[in-house]
């Protein structure tokens, strides 16, 4: 190209600037580009045809809005609803569960101790790491759980109970882990988690209300709460597979006492339903036991079961 050429480019005016688009234009013109033809819903951008997997494939597909299966080891937890609403059906081995609960030491072995005479059957001991309170015996014996099959390690602080669990995981030598762990840090039940996956029975962690909003690595945790008549309310707020919305009642009496309570002690809420009827009703009963009185009772009859159970 010649000097004279590129003079002439130089020197030849600009074309006029054409002026900003708003925003509606600029979308209207991408529109009108694409056409109407070209433009889904997102549903229809969702629907892919689907194909069918292999049957080893298959198997090992979880999709989140159905509970896992075939993942882990289960043991059964003795309740039939809640094993119902569990991945695989029970309690995973080689997994952490935790376990939470508004009153510490006061419904550990009325969830989890149905599933351990099934467990201490295989000649392994359960191992108790930093009870709140002693174990006691005489209502363990009616869970089929004598002294010769369990181990109690006093662990005080929070940094023995935690190096003490993860030691006991690592030895995979027991055949469960019940852990009390009132205060725990997210990053330290990690490293129980990891730990957990190398043993073969439950792991179980005990923790107050207060971490349910705290972060954690468990697969599965749940929220226990004691009812009048002798029930269990259990959240599933953990799981792997969709949300638990609806809780479980759970019938749950301690430890030898379904051999001496009456029947009409098994439901205390009947007699203050009765306490609650007007007096002038027909067939109103004189002798009506208030409901501060059922409580007391049942506490009372609750003293013959595990202190923490």
């Amino acid at each position: 190209m010649s000097t004279l050429e590129v003079e002439g480019i130089l020197s030849s005016p600009l074309p006029p600037a054409k002026p900003p688009l708003r925003p509606l234009e600029a979308l209207q013109g991408a529109q009108a580009a694409l056409g109407e033809a070209d433009l889904v819903a997102p549903a229809q951008n969702a629907a892919y045809p689907t194909c069918e997997l292999p049957r080893e494939l298959a198997d090992s597909v979880w999709r989140a809005n159905e509970l896992g299966h075939g993942r882990t080891a289960v043991v059964g937890t003795g309740f039939a609803d809640l094993d119902d609403q569990l991945p695989d059906g029970g309690w995973p081995c080689g997994s952490m569960t935790e376990i939470l609960q508004s009153h510490p030491t006061q419904l550990e072995w009325r969830v989890v101790g149905p599933c351990l005479r099934s467990l201490v059957a295989s000649g392994r001991s359960v191992v108790l790491i930093g009870p709140l309170k002693p174990p006691h015996l005489p209502g363990l014996r009616h869970l089929g759980l004598h002294e010769n099959c369990l181990v109690w390690i006093k662990a005080e602080t929070p940094s023995e109970r935690l190096w003490t669990a993860e030691l006991m995981l690592r030895s995979n030598a027991t055949a469960a882990v019940l852990a009390w762990l009132p205060q725990c840090l997210p990053s330290q039940l990690r490293r129980l988690q990891v730990a957990a996956q190398g043993s073969e029975g439950p792991v179980f962690v005990f923790r107050p209300l207060d971490a349910r909003q705290d972060p954690s690595p468990a697969p599965l945790r749940l929220l226990a709460s004691p009812l009048m008549d002798w029930q269990l309310k259990v959240e599933i707020f953990k799981r792997r597979g969709p949300a638990h919305e609806t809780p479980l009642l759970l019938d749950s009496i301690p430890g030898g006492l379904e051999h001496v309570l009456t029947p009409r002690m098994r439901r205390p809420s009947s007699l203050v339903q009765r306490k609650e009827a007007p007096r002038e009703a027909v067939g109103s009963p004189d002798n009506i036991v208030s409901a501060s009185t059922a409580c007391v009772a049942q506490e009372a009859l609750a003293r013959t079961a595990p202190t923490n159970g």
